[in-house]
């Protein structure tokens, strides 16, 4: 595993987007210069309002991992439906890993989930708490080549506990959390 130290973002100049939820507010930095590939990405997602409508379905907690050798805590949203008006999706994007962009999954740090190397689309997730095995070099995925981590959550850290914290059927959240809107909000 990378064991790079720790880099100190400010938030000079970041672009900062709102992620309103039947919840309450999460608000998130991008750190687009950090991760530009992954920022664009999720920006163009934002600023096409693609994002409105979807959902946080998926929590992952100590509990609802019982096969899962290593084990992690998240929330996962904003998968656009592929029924959706053009356009539904834009194409996968290249993946920027941790030890190329300097960035940590640590807590409140916000990602682009994938499956493989290069297949991420507009699905993301927050991390709870430090999650190391994300990074690269990490073993959550076999693959090793880790996930895009392109933010951190600045606001509303309690809303993502909140929605962590909702009844879940497997890892999915039953219902669903809604994602109302997503905007710039610098």
């Amino acid at each position: 595993m990378c064991k790079a130290p720790p880099i100190e973002l400010t938030s000079g100049g970041n672009p900062k987007v709102l992620i309103g939820t039947s919840l309450g507010d999460i608000e998130v930095e991008v750190f687009q210069g950090k991760a530009p590939i992954t920022s664009e990405n999720f920006l163009r997602y934002v600023d096409d309002g693609l994002y409105d409508g979807t959902t946080f379905f998926r929590t992952v907690t100590m509990e609802n991992q019982p096969n899962s050798e290593v084990k992690i805590e998240v929330i996962q949203g904003g998968t656009v439906p592929k029924d959706r008006a053009y356009p539904s999706t834009y194409p996968p994007i290249e993946h920027e890993t941790t030890e190329t962009t300097g960035l940590r999954h640590v807590d409140s740090a916000i990602s682009m989930a994938r499956m493989k190397p290069g297949t991420a689309t507009s699905s993301f997730f927050i991390c709870i708490g430090d999650q190391p095995e994300l990074d690269y070099g990490g073993n959550r995925n076999p693959d090793g080549q880790g996930f895009a981590v392109f933010g951190r959550v600045t606001g509303g850290i309690d809303v993502v506990g909140k929605i962590h914290k909702q009844p879940f059927e497997g890892q999915r959240l039953e219902p669903p959390i809604e994602i109302l809107t997503v905007r710039r909000v610098s």
